[in-house]
């Protein structure tokens, strides 16, 4: 299995846009808190994490096949595909999220996407201050953040179990705990 420094390096080769590694970044980060709370190994679920739309930028059409050929050829094993290929289950792929690690990154990969957006409106411009209130109420609001899709969110956390606040409560804590290097810290 190749390293973190190894998939961020792959990461960041087949994209340009600093926005899609940052939230490369933010879903790892996300995988590994998740990871932590359940005692699994954090480094395979933030590799998960890391690489889910390793091949978004420049295979949109080919989305997570496209990664999986290219994670194949680098030697990730066949867990790890898996788990990159649940995230989109419904969308462009049949893989159904069964394992904790696949349920986990399918839940927090949107909302990762709607957590950075209401960071992004903060006079703050900061995680630190933020409430799951606030994004509760961005999360009501279909225009703010249009693309993140509200119905993959709840069905995420129904997976995991968790309410729609204990999920947004743990994906804060988990984008907290690394602010600075994926970007949500502040000016």
């Amino acid at each position: 299995m190749p390293s973190r420094e190894e998939a961020l390096a792959l990461l960041k080769e087949y994209n340009d846009n600093p926005a899609l590694v940052q939230h490369g970044l933010q879903v790892e980060a996300c995988m590994r808190h998740f990871a932590a709370k359940a005692g699994e190994d954090q480094e395979k679920w933030g590799i998960v994490g890391l690489l889910h739309d390793l091949d978004y930028e420049k295979y949109p059409d080919e989305h997570c096949h496209k990664a999986a050929e290219i994670m194949r050829q680098r030697g990730y094993d066949e867990e790890t595909i898996r788990a990159m290929m649940s995230h989109a289950w419904g969308i462009c792929t049949d893989v159904e999220p069964l394992s904790a690690m696949e349920k986990t990154l399918y839940a927090v990969d949107e909302l990762s996407g709607l957590v950075n957006a209401c960071v992004l409106v903060r006079p703050s411009k900061s995680i630190m201050d933020l409430e799951v209130k606030s994004v509760k109420k961005k999360f009501k609001q279909k225009s703010f953040a249009a693309g993140v899709d509200r119905e993959i969110v709840k069905k995420g956390a129904e997976m995991l179990g968790l309410s729609l606040e204990e999920l947004m409560a743990e994906v804060i804590e988990a984008m907290r705990s690394r602010a600075e290097e994926i970007g949500v810290a502040g000016p």
